[in-house]
């Protein structure tokens, strides 16, 4: 089911938040009533996806050289970064956010630098 991070009413909208789970560092995204998480490090170089980054259009931008990664596949949409980043399950319980880092549901890996 996975590990409450985070309160839907706590979470600003269209603003990526870190959170840890489980040793696991997960950038958040609230869209409306919707959040979605991703691999919170940037696949082209060691760097936070929430740290200054910025959400448009379902992506999340990279503040360091502007990778952007969907939030519901981890695809980047433009370079310099060229792989994925993982993309974790999100439940909602009445206000409490919960996500499993048990698997990434896109396959990929995490940044390994």
């Amino acid at each position: 089911m996975g590990t409450r991070v985070a309160s839907l009413a706590g979470l600003p909208d269209l603003t990526p938040t870190r959170v840890d789970v489980d040793g696991v560092p997960v950038c958040l995204v609230r869209l409306g009533d919707d959040v979605r998480a991703v691999h919170d490090v940037c696949s082209h170089q060691e760097w936070s996806l929430s740290e200054g980054g910025q959400v448009f259009d379902h992506e999340v931008e990279c503040s360091l050289h502007g990778s952007t990664f969907s939030l519901d596949d981890g695809r980047p949409s433009s370079l310099p970064a060229m792989r994925p980043v993982p993309t974790y399950a999100v439940t909602l319980d009445g206000d409490d956010v919960l996500v499993d880092v048990s698997v990434a549901l896109n396959g990929a890996t995490a940044p390994d630098f």
